[in-house]
């Protein structure tokens, strides 16, 4: 309707006169009308107010009329047809399929009516401008028209849409660029807040500021410890909208899809967060995917296909997220000076756990001084004794000691003994020590365990047997500098005839050293652990040490009992009790497991940070448009130094099951660091084996690693439309917010506007059939008085 009264009426004053030279006849002829129609009316017998309005009507039909004379126009400027760019840019993303509060449609729906190519305001942008037309999520596109419309985006770049837009029309003129979004841009992170030198933007905002009914899954985490309870931890966080103080259902769901857990919580206020917590044990190794859903308990089956739900959107409702349990197996040494009970249930423990593989050391015999004075004429040890084996050349000499062996051992590893070498030691993960002296170890040997810690940053725990710490004559060694303790002679008051072992309160910190899940009931589980007898003293900490358990001394004081630190990229342990066992021989059932759970929780805290030889991270590569990931791969040698010049393959399998395969190039000057860029444009979960090869080809190892690609992390990070960036941007850039049913009044004035490419324009006002068709009224209408009143 506007459009047609803009065509038909004038709708300014005349700045232009056709006729100037017929002003001033125009004007006494005009007079002279008026004058006479107000003296006959003044002549007349009639109410004043009916003279008054017939007299009016009669004289504004004269002037108009009088105007002919003049030839009255309007000139002004209008865009020369074609001239001038204007683009249509129409958002696409995921978080358009919103159903607004008190909209029975999406937001997706109103603007696909919005953009049909029929609409009047489509017809006439495209009668004064050249239109260009184009979509975006995370990368611009160009259309024709837009009847194929679909949000199903992935993603909202406005900022490199409108850029990208800059500058390709920077040669060309550009009347401005119709921006229809919600606001809620998943780039803003690249977005250069300064846009004076961009074309001028009108952007159409779709959505409400009030927040829809809604259940979303805004963030989950997985964190792993060492704590058999709980070996992993998923933590949720649940906002709602329109459910405060109602229930809704949280379900942990693995790769399969079956439900593991389901929780049932009380929603929070609008915008505030629920934290939900899952704790699982995982019956597999690997690189695993979980899987977090949230729905207000009304809304039961909405996942099953329901066609009617009142959620605004189901595209934020569950979140994956992954979680790595393939970095064993770990090896760990044990070296022991005799056959004890601590190792028979430290091997039942560790026969449990997949992961960890336990190697035996375990000495039946001591060597005898090379040089002492012998008897008989066998060299024999004397285990050996009146055996079949005295005679054999096999067995160990008098001045050798003899070592059992326990574990699933290759054929010759460890035959030689405790090892020699770095490239057989290293091959651990870690060593237990326990009631073996110094003197069992070479110098060599143990400069070599150092370097263990130090270097490959392996983990080393000292158990205390009779010949442990001081006992063992430890101080001033190698492998003394390591432990967390001084081994100076002690004046520490000698320990309690019992031992009741406490918590200190570091120790109630760390989950590896407790077994029970909450502190009152890892309080009770010390109270009622039978009381232990043998404790090595020692004289104090180290300085960068901490105490975790004590035990009572004789004198009422509390004396160390496990000890940790950090030693170079390694961690060392030292455990001063010596019969643990104990626990295990007076616990109330068979069923109690806790010696074994702590024992295990124990060895995984020693191994949990010791580098394999081949390891691997990824990371996002650039913002969450690009999409790219980063995957990064260390890779050592057999002494676990970084390694130049290996080869490394990288095999990802992608969300459709498709296997990709990604050559990786050095990290610049940095050695032994292999980068690779991966492509992960497609929602869903992304598996990558990455394999490393020695330069001489050999095969050093494999590693397994994982990510989730969730692009509606950012599109549903908020429901409401994001009117504030949308003003920014038409604020800095000249141009003005236009609501969606303002389009038509809108394109209208555009020639009111600042445009590139314009040309004159002078418009009759008097040449038009409306102007016309006003005066002939005017004077019908005064004559319809005139025959109503009897005076025609």
């Amino acid at each position: 309707m506007s459009d047609w009264l803009q065509d038909q009426f004038f709708i300014a004053w005349p700045n232009v006169w056709g006729a100037r030279n017929w002003i001033l006849p125009a004007c006494i002829m005009g007079g002279l009308v008026v004058a006479l129609t107000l003296w006959a009316y003044a002549t007349v017998n009639i109410s004043i107010w009916w003279k008054l309005t017939c007299a009016l009507l009669k004289a504004v039909a004269v002037v108009l009329l009088a105007a002919i004379l003049v030839e009255p126009m309007h000139s002004d400027t209008r865009p020369v047809p074609g001239a001038n760019v204007f683009a249509v840019l129409a958002d696409r993303s995921q978080s358009l399929l919103i159903h607004d509060q008190g909209s029975a449609e999406s937001r997706a729906s109103q603007l696909s009516q919005v953009l049909h190519a029929e609409n009047p305001w489509q017809v006439r942008l495209g009668q004064d401008f050249d239109v260009r037309r184009y979509e975006f999520d995370n990368k611009l596109r160009p259309v024709t028209t837009f009847e194929g419309y679909a949000a199903d985006g992935s993603g909202s770049g406005i900022v490199s849409a409108l850029s990208t837009l800059r500058e390709r029309f920077s040669q060309r003129p550009t009347a401005g660029i119709l921006l229809f979004s919600d606001g809620n841009a998943t780039d803003l992170s690249t977005a250069n807040m300064t846009w004076e030198d961009y074309p001028p933007v009108y952007p159409v905002v779709l959505g409400s500021d009030e927040p829809s009914f809604d259940v979303a899954v805004s963030q989950v985490a997985a964190t792993q410890t060492n704590f058999e309870a709980a070996p992993i931890t998923i933590t949720s966080e649940i906002v709602a909208f329109g459910l405060s103080g109602n229930d809704m259902v949280v379900e942990l769901l693995d790769e399969q899809g079956e439900v593991l857990q389901s929780k049932k919580v009380i929603a929070a206020e609008n915008g505030r967060s629920t934290t939900v917590r899952f704790q699982v044990k995982p019956e597999s190794r690997g690189v695993l995917f979980y899987e977090v859903k949230a729905h207000a308990e009304s809304e039961e089956g909405m996942f099953g296909g329901r066609t009617r739900i009142q959620e605004a959107t189901l595209l934020n409702n569950s979140r994956k997220v992954m979680v790595d349990r393939g970095r064993g197996p770990y090896s760990v040494l044990y070296v022991s000076g005799r056959p004890n009970w601590e190792f028979k249930y430290l091997n039942r423990a560790l026969s449990e756990d997949d992961e960890l593989k336990l190697h035996g050391l375990i000495r039946i015999a001591k060597k005898e001084p090379r040089f002492q004075f012998r008897e008989k004429d066998s060299n024999a040890n004397r285990i050996f004794t009146n055996t079949d084996d005295e005679k054999k050349e096999q067995v160990e000499q008098y001045d050798e000691a003899v070592l059992l062996r326990v574990g699933s051992l290759k054929e010759g590893q460890l035959s030689g003994g405790f090892p020699k070498s770095a490239d057989e030691l290293f091959q651990y993960h870690a060593i237990v020590l326990d009631d073996v002296e110094a003197d069992f170890f070479t110098q060599q040997q143990m400069s070599l365990i150092q370097d263990f810690v130090s270097l490959r940053g392996g983990g080393l725990l000292m158990l205390g047997g009779m010949e442990s710490f001081s006992n063992g004559d430890y101080n001033r060694t190698s492998i003394g500098e390591l432990l967390p303790v001084y081994l100076n002679p002690t004046k520490q008051p000698p320990p309690a005839n019992e031992l009741q072992l406490s918590l200190t309160r570091e120790g109630l910190l760390e989950p590896w050293v407790r077994v029970r899940s909450t502190e009152e009931e890892e309080s009770r589980r010390l109270r009622e652990m039978p009381k232990l007898r043998v404790l090595n003293s020692v004289s104090s900490l180290k300085p960068a040490a901490s105490q975790l358990l004590s035990a009572n001394a004789s004198t009422g004081g509390q004396l160390p009992v496990l000890v940790t630190q950090r030693f170079g990229k390694g961690r060392t342990a030292a455990f001063m009790i010596g019969d643990l066992w104990r626990w295990k021989l007076h616990q109330d059932s068979p069923e109690n497991d806790d010696l074994e759970k702590a024992w295990r929780q124990t060895i995984r805290w020693l191994v949990a940070e010791v580098p394999q030889r081949i390891s691997a991270e990824v990371s996002p590569a650039g913002d969450d448009a690009d999409r790219v990931i980063q995957a990064s791969a260390q890779v050592r040698d057999e002494n676990y130094e970084m390694l130049d010049n290996a080869k490394v393959d990288i095999a990802v399998t992608t969300p459709e099951g498709n296997s990709i395969q990604v050559a990786s190039q050095p990290k610049g000057t940095e050695s032994g660091i292999y980068e690779a860029s991966i492509a992960g444009r497609n929602e869903g979960v992304y598996r990558a084996t990455i394999a490393a090869q020695g330069p001489d080809g050999s095969r050093i190892g494999e590693v397994e690693t994982g990510w989730v690609a969730d692009p509606a992390r950012e599109e549903f990070a908020t429901l409401r439309s994001n009117r504030e960036f949308l003003e920014t941007i038409a604020q800095q850039t000249g141009g003005e917010v236009i609501e969606l049913n303002e389009l038509d009044r809108f394109v209208s004035t555009l020639n009111q506007r600042e445009i590139p490419v314009t040309e004159p324009q002078v418009r009759s006002i008097w040449h038009t059939w409306g102007v016309f068709l006003i005066a002939v009224m005017l004077l019908s209408f005064e004559w319809g008085l005139r025959r109503w009143k009897g005076l025609a």
